[in-house]
């Protein structure tokens, strides 16, 4: 595992050059401190678009999990495929 990266906040000012490469190179965040405690984060606009995909997945998994907790409906593979397709396509079969 990758250590995480910490810098004082004024590695914007006196080093942003290497700061955005960490974070382009990596793909992981890194942590900016202010007179020692945690400030910001620094993310790639790629590693940010990852980060709230996931989140975006996360909450719909969540809602799929509370509809499936409150209803008997089921729904089986073929049809559960079928209607992913639908969705990311947008035509029907």
């Amino acid at each position: 595992m990758a250590r995480e990266m910490i810098r004082p906040v004024s590695a914007l000012r006196d080093d942003f050059a290497d700061v955005s490469n960490t974070v382009h190179e990596t793909g992981r965040p890194v942590f900016l401190t202010k007179d020692g405690y945690g400030d910001m984060v620094v993310l790639s606009m790629e590693a940010y678009e990852r980060l709230r995909l996931d989140g975006q997945i996360y909450a719909a998994l969540l809602e799929a999990e509370h509809e499936a907790e409150s209803t008997d409906v089921r729904f089986s593979p073929q049809d559960a495929l079928r209607e992913m397709r639908h969705a990311l396509e947008g035509v029907d079969e």
